[in-house]
């Protein structure tokens, strides 16, 4: 799945290739992507004839902002956007398509069709579900030492399980927790209240600089992602323990394990996090 890395190259690409464009309708293949209006003609009626201003993220989530609406879209496992001329072959597997006045289309092809829209009147976005309940970004002033720990202290959950909890941080996913529990030293079974303040600070500052780390290389490429240009990330080259099972750790050496916590594979080394 796309995490906040991913999706912000997403997102400067869709900058650099949809804003100022404006739709002229808007063809759905798969329905079930669109969650609100719930009336497909609804969705593609109030975008008709908008001009696309700006494209923002929260989290995981990419904002399409146009004249008078905020277009809120999860990619989850698969989901890509494109923009192809009106003449260009469309790709299987394409089930949302936004054709621009100048003969250009913004096309959302998603294989495994778990992606999400929901259209708002721009400025309500916030306030209401997917983004109402999101808690802060690892890097946002909002997430300071003071809230972490509370929030950690409140619960008995193992703290890959709470850094994986969008409501408490969100954008961080599964590479990114164990690339931060890593280099925080901190197993991923830890129970979340038992971290000292010293620890809660080291992984603060982790989580915050392995997403910066990863926005500059342009993301992980790990699976099937890359950007709306068509473009991978590189920072699959630096990760230190996520995918590489078996391999010795680059610090102390020890081969690398993978257990599942949170339902999730998790990536550590039994040595530099001891639990």
């Amino acid at each position: 799945m796309p995490e906040l890395p991913e999706v912000e190259a997403v997102r400067k690409s869709l900058v650099e290739l949809v804003v100022g464009k404006t739709i002229k309708y808007v063809t759905i293949g798969w329905p079930k992507i669109v969650k609100k209006p719930l009336e497909i003609e609804q969705f593609q009626d109030a975008l008709r004839g908008q001009t696309i201003l700006d494209v923002s993220r929260r989290g995981k989530f990419l904002i399409l902002l146009s004249d008078d609406y905020a277009l809120v879209s999860h990619l989850r496992m698969e989901g890509n956007y494109s923009v192809r001329h009106e003449n260009d072959p469309e790709e299987k597997h394409t089930h949302i398509v936004f054709h621009f006045v100048d003969g250009t289309e913004l096309r959302y092809r998603d294989v495994r069709k778990f992606g999400t829209m929901h259209l708002f009147t721009k400025g309500t976005e916030h306030t209401e579900l997917p983004l109402a309940k999101l808690g802060p970004e690892p890097f946002a002033e909002e997430f300071t030492q003071l809230y972490f720990k509370e929030k950690l202290m409140k619960t008995d959950r193992m703290i890959k399980a709470v850094l994986l909890d969008q409501t408490i941080v969100t954008g961080l996913g599964n590479i990114y927790v164990d690339e931060a529990l890593f280099r925080s030293n901190i197993h991923p079974e830890r129970r979340a209240k038992s971290l000292t303040d010293q620890e809660i600070k080291l992984l603060r500052e982790q989580a915050g600089a392995t997403l910066v780390e990863s926005i500059e290389a342009g993301g992980s490429s790990v699976n099937t992602y890359m950007n709306s240009h068509g473009e991978i990330g590189t920072y699959q080259e630096r990760l230190l323990v996520y995918g590489k099972k078996g391999e010795g750790c680059k610090v102390c050496g020890i081969p690398l394990e993978k257990i599942r916590v949170a339902g999730r594979g998790t990536h550590f080394c039994p040595n530099c996090q001891k639990k």
